[in-house]
C-alpha cells in the first residue's frame, strides 16, 4: 500500500486510516524527532504496552496512561509498591497486564541508571534520524539489525518489553527513523526537523 489520498486531498501513510485521532497522531506526532528523555521513556513504555494490541487502542488510552503512571515520571514510577501496582491492575482506563505494569517499574529503575536517556538512544543513530525512502508499507520492516542491538542493550540494562519489533515501532514513533512513505505529506516535513 502506498500513501493514501484522504478527503482533504492530503496523502498520508495508509496505516493511519481515517480515524481523526489516528490521523492527527500521524500528522503531528509520529516520526517527529523526540529529544526529551522523559517523553522518550513514555513512548517506549507505551510501545511495550502495545505488544499484542493495535496502536489505536493505546492511543485512545494515552491520557489515561499518563494520569495512572504519574505523567510517566521515572523517578516516581521506580518507587511504586505492590499497593500501587494493585491499583493500576484495577484501572479500566489502561491496559491491565501485570507483567507490563511491573515491567514499567523495572524499566523506570533502569532509566534512572542512565545519565542522559536521550543521548544514549540517539547515539545509536549517530545523533541523526535514519532517513528511509519507502514507497510502500510492504517495504517497511518489522525490525532491523540496529533494533536487535538496541533491544539487547536495553534488556541488559534492565528494561522490559523492549524486543526488536517494539524498539523499531518506538524508533518510528520518536523519529529516530523516518518511515513516512515518500509520497506521504509528512515525509519531507519530518526530514527537515533534524537538529
Amino acid at each position: 500500500m502506498t500513501a493514501v489520498k484522504h478527503e482533504d486531498g492530503i496523502c498520508r501513510c495508509g496505516w493511519c486510516g481515517v480515524d481523526p485521532l489516528y490521523v492527527r497522531y500521524h500528522d503531528t506526532d509520529w516520526g517527529v524527532p523526540e529529544y526529551d528523555s522523559r517523553a522518550l521513556f513514555e513512548k517506549l513504555i507505551l510501545d511495550g504496552f502495545q505488544a499484542g494490541l493495535s496502536w489505536i487502542t493505546i492511543l485512545r488510552k494515552r491520557e489515561n496512561f499518563r494520569a495512572a503512571f504519574d505523567g510517566f515520571k521515572p523517578e516516581v514510577i521506580a518507587a511504586y509498591d505492590k499497593r500501587k501496582i494493585e491499583r493500576l491492575m484495577k484501572d479500566e482506563g489502561i491496559v491491565r497486564n501485570r507483567l507490563k505494569i511491573e515491567g514499567t517499574v523495572e524499566s523506570a529503575k533502569a532509566f534512572l541508571e542512565i545519565e542522559d536517556f536521550s543521548a544514549y538512544l540517539w547515539n545509536f543513530t549517530d545523533g541523526r534520524p535514519v532517513q528511509n525512502r519507502f514507497t510502500s508499507l510492504k517495504q517497511v520492516p518489522a525490525e532491523i539489525p540496529l533494533t536487535k542491538q538496541i533491544s539487547k542493550d536495553l534488556k541488559k540494562r534492565g528494561f522490559k518489553f523492549c524486543g526488536p519489533t517494539i524498539v523499531y515501532a518506538f524508533m518510528q514513533a520518536c523519529g529516530l527513523v523516518n518511515d513516512h512513505l515518500v509520497d506521504c505529506h509528512r515525509h519531507e516535513a519530518v526530514k527537515k526537523l533534524v537538529r
